[in-house]
């Protein structure tokens, strides 16, 4: 419990600490992630993993209850696949369109980025590679959220 409090105070403060870089800043060029988290079938099954986990939890399932869930899963696969400098293309709304319909506050974030970090402990990602795509997602963190 310890462990998994101090990771995701860690992993926040990681957030906050790329806030002011743009999001080209890390260098899209890198395939090491893409290949660390099990390319494209590794982010599908890192996602199915995280889709179920939002659903389930209390503080996330009221943004994803009633959602699309084969199109939020493709969305995202396609996100972070472009991002960390994987052959996809994210084609969906940017950050700040997709989001600004909610009302996401700092504390939903977190505790979609809590649901994250479980999803890639169940999927037996180092630690060291999670923190490299935290950073790679921390700059949407201001398009992301709404209400201040």
């Amino acid at each position: 419990m310890l462990r998994h409090i101090s990771r995701t105070i860690f992993a926040t403060l990681l957030a906050l600490s790329v806030l002011g870089h743009p999001a080209g800043a890390i260098a899209a060029s890198d395939l090491t992630l893409y290949r660390a988290l099990g390319e494209r079938p590794g982010l599908t099954a890192l996602m199915d993993k995280f889709l179920d986990g939002l659903l389930a939890d209390k503080r996330t399932e009221p943004f994803f209850g009633k959602s699309d869930h084969a199109h939020v899963k493709l969305m995202l696969v396609d996100l972070i696949c472009d991002v960390i400098g994987g052959p996809c293309e994210y084609a969906g709304e940017d950050m700040t369109t997709s989001h600004e319909k909610h009302a996401i506050t700092a504390a939903d974030f977190n505790a979609l980025v809590e649901v994250l970090q479980v999803a890639m402990d169940q999927q037996g990602i180092p630690v060291a590679d999670q923190n490299r795509l935290l950073a790679r997602l921390a700059p949407m963190h201001r398009a992301i959220i709404t209400r201040r």
